[in-house]
């Protein structure tokens, strides 16, 4: 429904609205809110919003609008994106500088409470020769044949469709590097329920860094 002040306002609030919904655009988000759940999907108009006539669909200063939106990918998303660093800081001293003491993670409990398995966005940080991430409860692993300096950063996004292998180089210049994923790798997804992730290199991991990020998928909000 919009609602406006005068004729010309409600003019201008329907051409808003038809140039939002426009489905030339590219896909948008939708969200749900409800006061304790926010849920998001990605969804684009199938057309242009339809505004009805009738006295009871519009007047003066009032009309109502019909959009009808496709959604491609079934799940919802949870807004909350885990951020998982391998180095978890417990506390710091007041020293010049940055300095802290903390867990070396290499082994870590991921749970998934969502739905459906999820994708997830992996970064490795170097140092670190020829890294690699298992999730042990499926048994599947991805490791990256290359040696990553200080600096440096390897890019790994699972998504099925959008499967991407990224070098970031300390100037932040990136580069497509698919071929150095080693062929036994597989692109998984956190399984519902529990993931046992472990982070593992052929040299030494300490002060290593590898950030897992994900969204949990739902079947309804």
């Amino acid at each position: 429904m919009i609602l406006a002040s005068d004729k010309p306002t409600l003019l201008q609030q329907r051409q808003y609205l038809a140039s939002v919904f426009n489905p030339k655009l590219r896909q948008g988000i939708l969200r749900y809110e409800n006061g304790e759940v926010v849920r998001e999907i990605e969804a684009v108009p199938d057309g242009v919003p339809v505004f009805p006539s009738g006295k009871d669909n519009r007047g003066p200063t009032f009309q109502k609008a019909i959009v009808n939106l496709l959604c491609p990918n079934p799940f919802w998303k949870s807004t909350e994106i885990k951020e998982e660093p391998t180095f978890e800081p417990l506390f710091q001293f007041p020293f010049e500088g940055v300095f802290e003491i903390g867990v070396q993670r290499d082994l870590r409990i991921i749970m998934n409470d969502g739905d459906a398995p999820t994708p997830v966005f992996i970064e490795f940080h170097g140092p670190a020769v020829n890294p690699m991430i298992v999730n042990r409860t499926t048994g599947e692993f991805i490791k990256v044949n290359q040696t990553l300096g200080e600096n440096e950063i390897m890019e790994i996004d699972t998504t099925p469709g959008k499967k991407s292998v990224y070098f970031v180089q300390p100037d932040g210049t990136k580069r497509n590097v698919f071929n150095w994923i080693d062929l036994e790798s597989t692109f998984f997804q956190l399984v519902v329920g529990e993931n046992e992730i472990e982070y593992s290199a052929d040299s030494d991991i300490q002060g290593a860094i590898v950030n897992i990020r994900y969204n949990k998928l739902y079947n309804a909000v």
